[in-house]
């Protein structure tokens, strides 16, 4: 039931052309390309932050292991 109600809730193509255009009036033609270049840098940065936690859960998982054999 909770899958359905999402799916009605997401934008389709006539409200994507909306939200873009919209963003095309409010920012202008020059100053997309600059916010979607910080948008990446800013998710790149998010991954990367993610995969180092990550190796360093399974560190401490690794370390716990070892621990526990001794």
């Amino acid at each position: 039931m909770t899958s359905y109600v999402l799916l009605w809730a997401l934008p389709g193509g006539p409200e994507m052309i909306l939200i873009i255009l919209a963003l095309v009036l409010l920012f202008g033609g020059r100053k997309i390309p600059e916010l979607m270049k910080g948008l990446g840098q800013g998710m790149k940065e998010f991954k990367k932050a993610r995969n180092e936690g990550d190796k360093k859960s399974d560190g401490d998982k690794d370390e716990a292991i070892d621990d526990s054999s001794k």
